[in-house]
């Protein structure tokens, strides 16, 4: 007789009024990012790309930690440079993955969110965390720089704090991470999840065509000198000005009515 085993995936999709929940779903290694685990977030997060309902996305996990950043054990028994680069590049296309989908990404943090996990939170458009989270770039502490997840933290936080945190590894409260720009909103433990719930359902709101817009172009302006960041959101905002929800919206402002999206 055979026995059929249902395996869990490891990344979970919940889906309910345009907000999508991906749930890293790996508790036992503390949700770390291992190739399978990229793999899984990297189709996810491209099927959420040509979802044309998306609005928003949270990104959670299951159990105590967030997550802990790259499979330890998984890298040691693969002692070879180019097993090493083909890691670093899949995962980098993840980050990569979350800054360009056309919705904004809302990290749900709970326990600790190390190395490539802190990284992961700071990826995110935004981020919500339990106040008993706590934040680390710890690969120092092996002897490891954490070069890839610096990426990342330094868009986030001021250089100095980016550089105290790659050069110590300590810990940082979600307190701190909220001070130093890693984070945007901390939550009492019991209130985490209305929290979350009431970010995506103050951007859910919003025209979806200027939620979709201004992911794209706030990311753009991020790396072009200022003239062109200028110029480039002129453009942007003259071609965002035709859009059926900015008459509305506009309308609807000065009858001091609630607009009525035609895109949402």
């Amino acid at each position: 007789m055979t026995t059929s085993v249902t395996t869990e995936p490891l990344v979970q999709r919940h889906a309910q009024q345009g907000v999508i929940t991906l749930t890293l779903n790996s508790p036992k290694s503390f949700n770390a990012l291992s190739e399978e685990m990229l793999e899984a977030l990297k189709t996810a997060l491209n099927e959420i790309a040509q979802d044309e309902e998306a609005r928003c996305v949270v990104l959670a996990a299951q159990g105590k930690a967030f997550c802990a950043g790259h499979d330890l054990k998984q890298m040691r028994t693969n002692p070879d440079k180019a097993y090493y680069q083909t890691l670093f590049a899949r995962c980098g296309q993840v980050m990569q993955a979350i800054v360009n989908l056309p919705v904004p990404v809302i990290a749900r943090v709970q326990g600790i969110a190390t190395a490539a996990g802190c990284q992961l939170v700071a990826s995110c458009d935004m981020a919500v965390a339990a106040r008993s989270a706590r934040f680390a770039v710890s690969g120092i502490n092996v002897g490891l720089f954490c070069s890839t997840p610096a990426v990342a933290l330094s868009r986030n936080v001021s250089r100095k704090r980016a550089m105290e945190m790659l050069m110590t590894g300590e810990f940082i409260s979600a307190d701190q991470a909220c001070e130093w720009g890693l984070v945007n909103r901390v939550a009492e433990e019991d209130a985490l999840d209305a929290a979350v719930a009431e970010l995506t359902a103050s951007i859910c709101a919003k025209s979806a065509v200027a939620v979709r817009t201004g992911k794209a172009m706030f990311a753009r302006q991020l790396a072009m000198p200022l003239e062109d960041a200028y110029a480039f959101a002129g453009e942007t905002m003259a071609c965002n000005m035709l859009a059926d929800d900015v008459a509305e919206g506009i309308d609807a402002f000065m009858a001091k009515r609630a607009p009525q999206w035609k895109h949402r």
